[in-house]
């Protein structure tokens, strides 16, 4: 049980810290499996599609345009094994616990966002030197720059430092924002020049950024809020199931707490569809759980959390991003036209995972940088064939059978947490499903993990086995 605990504190920050608990967990299981002769997975309805849909990724990558790319990236279908790793070691009890863990994980990584878009992140260029390094790159004043070389930043003379201390020769890379978003770019070569000047960088400060897209103690915005979201679902499930039972006031009120700030993390990343999802996931727990009056409440509550988010795309993203008439929307709208248009070619296998990478102006893409289709659907079908797709709702629609069946069997029971684990488990389906249509959140490893154990607690949640 310690990996999956390290797993639930790091998941939502940290691809590394959450591996390491699951290797734990691998390690143990198969410590235990060869001692008690036993591997302690259950069948599910799950199975056939998964199997289907892993065999056909399988296939696919064999019968790719560019197999030496596809074949190696087979190794990102290993997220499916904590599904079965959960189902192995868990139980109810600890089911719980590990929920809770990582609620509380990730409403920790929310509430240091809202302290540091209050604090400010980086420095806000006001003035940049005719021999400064950064003219290299494009950006002018009210730009943002807050790492250089790997390295946080929150003042012109740590940037000079970094620079001072980098030898001749090498080359430091950049994260910025522009507009309200994060790019990573190459930078500059540092020279003796350079370094042999008063103030290296040349930038003068016009103080911290404030409008910044929020994305706890990781670098991506995009994975924070999709792991918010799943997690946010879950605690308001918990919350309106203790409350409507008059359980412990105290935990009622944390859940509710939870759920609050999870979701004010959520709007301050400033992303429209998993705002969106959010809302739509958490209509479908109150139409399930509440009447009357409770359930207007929670509708106000949505219409709060869509009014925050539209508030903060508004202040925080390009202009016009609100109407979806912003460069980033217009590129994925020409992005997934062309995805689209290139089905047919291929469409019972696939281009193959990432082939696209070898080919982009080739296939007709638009611009020179590559990024994936922004649809978890478009991009299955466009790298695995339309059988992939098939088994791949196949698998979400009867994921959501087993869960929505359980969660009803569930309200009679006086274990009012395991009827809120999975009534919160419904709402994050439906989340993560809204937001795949126009994000390819499968594609994300730490958003597919949270997806696969989630789907592995339900199972075991769900199971008339009491343990």
């Amino acid at each position: 049980m310690l990996g999956f605990a390290l797993y639930a504190i790091f998941a939502p920050h940290s691809i590394a810290g959450a591996e390491i608990g699951l290797l734990l967990v691998a390690v143990g299981w198969l410590a235990r499996t060869f001692q008690q002769r036993r591997i302690g997975i259950r069948r599910t309805v799950m199975d056939v599609p998964i199997i289907l849909f892993t065999l056909w990724t399988v296939l696919s990558a064999f019968f790719s345009a560019e197999p030496r790319v596809s074949l190696p990236k087979l190794q990102s279908v290993c997220v499916l094994f904590v599904f079965y790793l959960v189902q192995a070691i868990i139980t109810r009890r600890t089911a719980l616990l590990l929920v809770a863990l990582m609620i509380a994980s990730g409403a920790a990584g929310a509430l240091w966002s809202m302290i540091e878009i209050a604090r400010g992140r980086g420095v806000v260029i006001a003035e940049m030197s005719a021999d400064s390094p950064f003219r290299t790159l494009p950006l002018g004043a009210g730009d943002t720059v807050w790492r250089v070389g790997g390295r946080r930043i929150s003042s012109v003379a740590e940037i000079d430092e970094v620079i001072r201390k980098s030898s001749a020769g090498t080359r430091l890379f950049v994260s910025v924002i522009k507009d309200g978003e994060h790019a990573e770019w190459p930078g500059f070569v540092v020279t003796d020049e350079i370094k042999a000047r008063p103030e290296p960088s040349g930038l003068r400060s016009a103080g911290p950024a404030h409008r910044f897209r929020a994305s706890g103690w990781t670098r991506h915005y995009e994975t924070f809020s999709e792991t918010l979201q799943i997690l946010a679902q879950l605690a308001l499930g918990l919350a309106l199931v203790n409350w409507q039972h008059k359980r412990a006031r105290w935990r009622t009120a944390l859940l509710l707490a939870a759920t609050c700030v999870l979701a004010v993390g959520i709007i301050l990343t400033a992303m429209r569809t998993v705002t969106i999802a959010l809302s739509v996931g958490a209509l479908v727990i109150s139409w399930r759980a509440t009447r009357g009056r409770a359930r207007l409440l929670v509708t106000a509550a949505i219409v709060l959390v869509l009014a925050g988010g539209a508030l903060a795309v508004w202040r925080t993203r390009a202009t016009n991003a609100l109407w979806l008439q912003d460069q980033s929307a217009s590129l994925r709208l020409r992005v997934a036209r062309v995805g689209l248009s290139r089905i047919p070619t291929h469409p019972f296998f696939g281009h193959g995972m990432d082939a696209v990478k070898n080919h982009w102006t080739e296939w007709g893409f638009p611009g020179t940088e590559i990024i994936h289709l922004h649809s978890t659907p478009l991009q299955i079908a466009f790298e695995r064939g339309l059988p992939a797709l098939f088994f791949w709702l196949w698998i979400i629609a009867a994921f959501w059978r087993l869960t929505s069946n359980a969660e009803k069997q569930a309200r009679d029971s006086d274990d009012t947490n395991r009827h809120g684990l999975l009534l919160g488990a419904t709402g994050a389906i439906v989340g993560f499903f809204v937001s795949s249509l126009v994000n390819y959140n499968f594609g994300d490893a730490e958003v597919a993990l949270v997806f696969w154990w989630l789907m592995g607690t339900v199972v075991v949640v769900s199971s008339k086995q009491s343990n």
